[in-house]
């Protein structure tokens, strides 16, 4: 590891080298010539090789100066980029979310209109990259995970619980009668398509929910069969689309309901599983947000 003092030779190196003298060097910089040419010298020592060829009329550097000079210009480069960046995320007020796109799609991005007219000085930065929220990474500030109970990530909370609702367009619930009463007409089951989320979480099985469901309601149905996507959004928009009968999460439903683009002849039933808030980098911004978010759940369970 390089010590202060090497790193400010460093320094020094790449600065002195844009000049073709240390006297002229050290009149730009504003130092003397002789703390330019000690510390040079010191770091030629401790390196083992020239840096400059010095003759009369200045200093040229050598090859393996001409190296260490891009080397060194790159790295400092880079510090100084770093540092402002991370100054401008500060002075943003900017938080870094990582969530499902279901969920963001579905129920925050509806939402997040009211942060920004509460909060005009903090930028919201979503990444809703894939199916699963990869939380075990630190590039984030928060993230919003599903997964069930008990949930043992470190840093998290429950957000909201979740419950699990079977959903279809209406023209699919008219071409399947039967589905109001169900228990006196569980061999129909087979007439349908199940439409599966097949990742509600990492190892799940892919037909768990509507096999946790069916368990649930004391119904035998061949869970394994139907229609897999990886997205339960994916598995919504199929139903409207008239394919099958989707296994929706609630939070996730309530455009749809409330415009009866799908429907449903059931009531939701607990999921056993629910959405996790993940604090990585809690701040006064995480702490903004996540008291917002509690303030949007809440108002969803007053509707």
């Amino acid at each position: 590891m390089l010590k202060s003092s090497q790193v400010s030779a460093l320094h020094t190196f790449m600065l002195v080298a844009q000049y073709p003298s240390f006297s002229a060097a050290a009149k730009e910089l504003h130092i003397t010539t002789g703390a330019i040419s000690q510390q040079l010298l010191q770091l030629e020592s401790k390196i083992g090789f020239s840096l400059f060829e010095r003759h009369s009329r200045g200093v040229k550097l050598t090859e393996a100066g001409e190296t260490l000079r891009a080397v060194v210009q790159r790295s400092f480069q880079d510090i100084e980029e770093s540092l402002h960046n991370l100054e401008q995320r500060e002075n943003r007020k900017e938080i870094r979310l990582k969530l499902t796109p279901s969920l963001a799609f579905k129920w925050l991005l509806p939402k997040l209109e009211d942060f920004y007219h509460q909060y005009p000085e903090i930028q919201v930065q979503l990444f809703a990259e894939g199916a699963l929220v990869d939380s075990e990474r630190k590039d984030f500030d928060l993230a919003i995970d599903y997964g069930p109970f008990p949930y043992n990530r470190k840093n998290s909370e429950l957000l909201m619980a979740e419950s699990l609702l079977p959903v279809m367009s209406p023209s699919y619930m008219k071409a399947h009668p039967w589905l109001q009463d169900i228990k006196n007409n569980p061999s129909h089951w087979d007439e349908v398509n199940l439409l599966h989320d097949a990742m509600p979480w990492a190892k799940a099985p892919r037909d768990y929910e509507w096999l946790y469901w069916a368990s649930e309601m004391g119904i035998e149905i061949s869970t394994h069969k139907g229609h897999f996507f990886n997205r339960t959004d994916m598995a919504m928009s199929a139903a409207e689309a008239n394919v099958g009968i989707a296994m929706a999460r609630s939070m996730l439903l309530q455009s749809e309901l409330e415009t009866g683009k799908l429907i449903s002849p059931f009531k939701p039933i607990l999921a056993n599983a629910g959405y996790f808030l993940i604090t990585h980098n809690p701040n006064e911004t995480t702490a903004i947000f996540t008291q917002w978010l509690k303030e949007q759940v809440k108002g969803d369970k007053a509707e």
